[in-house]
C-alpha cells in the first residue's frame, strides 16, 4: 500500500493527527468582532497598515527530477515544508498534489475560513462546512501541442457544503454567502485577476 505524505516538517515540531493533518494550536479567543474591531480602527485611522503580504518560496529546487520539488509557504518561517509533484498529463508521477491543486487549495481555504470568521460575525453556528475546489485546463496550451489553446485554467468550480443550526433563518444563511463572496480575497483575485511581474537574479547572466 502506498502511502504519500502532504505535509512534511522542519524545524519546531508539529503534531499530525491520524488522519496526517497537522494539528495547530487553537487560540483561547476565536471571537471573531473582538479581533477584528481594533483591527478595522486601526486601518480606518491608518489605512497603510493593512497592506499585508504573502509569500511562497520553492526550495531544495535542483536537488530533484523537474517533477518533484518543495515549497515553503509563509512570509515567516513557520517550519514547515511541502512536497509537491507534477500532474501525468504532463508528464509527472501524479504521486503528490500538484501546483494546480494547491491553486485549488488555496480557494477552498480561503473560501472556507472567510465563511466561518463571517457566520461568527453574524450569530450563525455552523455544523458542517466543506468546500471542494476544482479547476480545469486544457494541457495542449502549456505543451505547446495547440498555440490556439490558452495557457492556463479554463474553469474553476466552487462548491460549498454547508450545515447550520436547526431554526437558523434562511435569509441569514443567504446573507452569510454572499457577504464570504464578496469577503474571500482568493476567490476575487482569481475572477478578476491580478497584475503579475517577474524578475531574475542569479549568477552567469
Amino acid at each position: 500500500m502506498a502511502v504519500i505524505i502532504f505535509w512534511v516538517m522542519r524545524g519546531k515540531p508539529h503534531n499530525i493527527d491520524n488522519q496526517g493533518r497537522t494539528q495547530m494550536s487553537k487560540s483561547n479567543n476565536s471571537d471573531v468582532r473582538s479581533r477584528q474591531a481594533p483591527l478595522r480602527e486601526l486601518y480606518q485611522k491608518s489605512p497603510e497598515k493593512a497592506m499585508i503580504t504573502d509569500r511562497c518560496r520553492t526550495t531544495d529546487g535542483v536537488s530533484s527530477d523537474p517533477f518533484h520539488g518543495f515549497i515553503k509557504p509563509g512570509s515567516k518561517d513557520y517550519g514547515i515544508v511541502w512536497p509537491f509533484g507534477i500532474h501525468r498529463a504532463v508528464g509527472g508521477d501524479h504521486d503528490a498534489p500538484n501546483p494546480g491543486d494547491m491553486l485549488c487549495a488555496a480557494l477552498a481555504a480561503c473560501m472556507d475560513s472567510t465563511i466561518r470568521m463571517i457566520a461568527d460575525h453574524l450569530g450563525v453556528n455552523l455544523t458542517e462546512l466543506e468546500v471542494d475546489v476544482a479547476a480545469e485546463v486544457d494541457v495542449r496550451g502549456c505543451l505547446l501541442v495547440d498555440q490556439k489553446v490558452p495557457v492556463g485554467f479554463q474553469k474553476m468550480r466552487c462548491s460549498v457544503k454547508l450545515q447550520t443550526a436547526e431554526g437558523t433563518d434562511p435569509k441569514m444563511v443567504k446573507m452569510l454567502m454572499s457577504a464570504s463572496e464578496h469577503s474571500c480575497v482568493n476567490m476575487n483575485t482569481l475572477r478578476s485577476g491580478v497584475p503579475i511581474t517577474t524578475s531574475l537574479n542569479g549568477t552567469n547572466l
